[in-house]
Formats: structure tokens, C-alpha cells, sequence
């Protein structure tokens, strides 16, 4: 099992003619993704070829479902233009978009939220790598060579470290790996993964990464304390950050000793999460884990 993407999983890519888009896609295909075409306004009713397989180019997202049966979309489309892609793709009713564009206002993703309430799509992201279920699919530019399959869920805020993350303990594998990014407004959160992770059989074991700013790692502790049955290990990364100062992510700014990192490593040593000082000692927690899971 996996959560929002498997082998079955058609995916379409808003931007697909782009340099990223191309690239990605390209990057996607070797993933085994199901990628069934891209989106162009501009160059509708082309075709690209790419991994040695030609994709047709539709004008809109809904055109491309109409015509392949799209379940999935992901957005390679520049931060001017994020918002329309994104609205475009929630009026079309895709079932999962992946935003991976870094740089998107603020203002524009809050519209695009408030938008998403009540609607038939679930967004992840936007500034992420987006989703890998490992020898499934991939949505987004999570490398797919760093892990294979099996029981441990991720979902973290930093891409950088998902990949480090993965590759730590890639001697187990995962069901699938999300990164929901590290904007101040994202569209699934550290609790939806969760969620997901708990109903899904399949994974026995979660790794949760957040980072310094905002209360999102405190309210997953909430929701672990209430909901979550299965073994959780945490890493907060921004321990030694000055306060006052947005480190790296737009959502990473502390102020007094709100949204620290210490903060946050109490709020869930406090609901029996186990908390790493590195991404290296979170996965020797996870490691122990295992163990005693076997």
C-alpha cells in the first residue's frame, strides 16, 4: 500500500515544455511513473518526446483529463503564473496536484488554499519535491534511486532532508516518502499524512521532519497524542537558529520561544514521539524501532 500515489496513478504535467518541466518529466518516466501528458495553453495539440516516449500536449488540465484519464497533475509552472495553474487544476477536479514551484507570494497560495476548501483535489506543496511511493511512481523531483519500498512512511518539510532522510534508512525502504514543503501556507499538512500513514496496513513505522517557525509541529503532536497507534520518530531541524531571523524556508522564522526547535522536540517527546538531534540520530531512532518491530 502506499498513500495518494501508486503504479496505477496517470499523471500529467502543467508545464511539461518547460526546462524543468522536460527535465522532470524525464526524471519521472525513469521512476516508472505513468506520466500520460503534459499541459501548454501555448502548444496545444503537440506532442514531446521524452525517455523515448511521445506525450501529447493539451491547452487545459481539463482536456487532458478528458482525453487520458489523468488522476494526478504536477506543476512545473513559473511562481507568476502557480496560481492560475493551480486553480485551473482544482475547477478540473484532478484528484491530487503536486505544486513544486518554489517562490509562489504568499498572497497567491492563501487564494489558492481558501480556494481548495470544500474541492475535489488535494494539493501538496507548493515549494516541495512532492511524493514518491519508491518502485510505484513518482510526482515530483524526489530522486527515485535513493530508496526502495517498504515500511516506513515520510512526510517532511524540507526536501533536502526527505533525500537525506531516505537514503539513512534505505536498508528498510518506504511506503511512500511526501514533501509538503516549507511555505507558511501548504496545501496538505504534516496531520494529513499522517492520517494516511496510520489507515495505510502496509506502513508500520513513520519518520516526521519539520522545522523551526509556525505552531504545524505542535498540532501533529496534538493529533499524535489523539489518533496515531503506530511508532513515530520526529527531527526538527533549526536547532541552532538565531531568533527573529527566516531561515532558508519562507514559514522558518522563530520569535521568542514560539516555533523553536526545542519547542517543538518537547511538544512531541511530551505525546511519546522520539525526537533526533540530527538527521542521523532520527534514523537510529527509527532503526531501534524496527528492531523491535521484526
Amino acid at each position: 500500500m502506499t498513500i495518494y500515489l501508486n503504479k496505477d496513478s496517470k499523471i500529467i504535467v502543467q508545464g511539461i515544455t518547460g526546462g524543468m518541466g522536460s527535465k522532470h518529466t524525464n526524471l519521472m518516466l525513469q521512476a516508472d511513473a505513468n506520466i500520460v501528458g503534459g499541459v501548454n495553453a501555448r502548444k496545444a495539440g503537440t506532442t514531446v518526446e521524452l525517455n523515448g516516449k511521445e506525450l501529447p500536449v493539451f491547452g487545459t488540465v481539463e482536456e487532458a483529463m478528458k482525453a487520458t484519464g489523468a488522476d494526478v497533475s504536477v506543476a512545473f509552472v513559473p511562481p507568476a503564473f502557480t496560481k492560475d495553474a493551480c486553480i485551473e487544476a482544482i475547477d478540473a477536479e484532478i484528484p491530487l496536484l503536486v505544486v513544486i514551484t518554489e517562490g509562489v507570494p504568499v498572497q497567491d497560495t492563501a487564494e489558492v488554499f481558501a480556494y481548495l476548501q470544500g474541492k475535489k483535489t488535494r494539493m501538496i506543496g507548493p515549494n516541495c519535491p512532492g511524493i514518491i511511493s519508491p518502485e510505484e511512481s513518482l510526482a515530483g523531483i524526489t530522486p527515485h534511486t535513493i530508496a526502495g519500498k517498504g515500511p516506513i512512511g515520510l512526510v517532511s518539510k524540507s526536501g533536502t532532508l526527505t533525500y537525506q532522510m531516505m537514503y539513512e534508512l534505505r536498508d528498510y525502504g518506504f511506503s511512500t516518502a511526501i514533501g509538503i514543503g516549507g511555505d507558511p501556507i501548504i496545501g496538505t499538512t504534516h496531520i494529513d499524512a499522517l492520517e494516511a500513514f496510520e489507515n495505510d496496513p502496509e506502513t508500520k513505522a513513520i519518520v516526521m521532519i519539520g522545522e523551526i517557525g509556525g505552531d504545524a509541529e505542535e498540532r501533529a503532536a496534538a493529533y499524535i497524542k489523539d489518533h496515531v497507534t503506530k511508532p513515530v520518530v520526529g527531527y526538527v531541524a533549526g536547532f541552532t537558529a538565531p531568533e527573529g531571523k527566516t531561515m532558508g524556508h519562507a514559514g522558518a522564522i522563530v520569535s521568542g520561544s514560539s516555533g523553536t526547535a526545542q519547542a517543538k522536540k518537547e511538544a512531541l517527546e511530551a505525546v511519546g514521539v522520539k525526537v533526533g538531534k540530527t538527521p542521523s540520530e532520527t534514523a537510529s531512532l527509527m532503526r531501534e524501532i524496527m528492531k523491535d518491530l521484526a
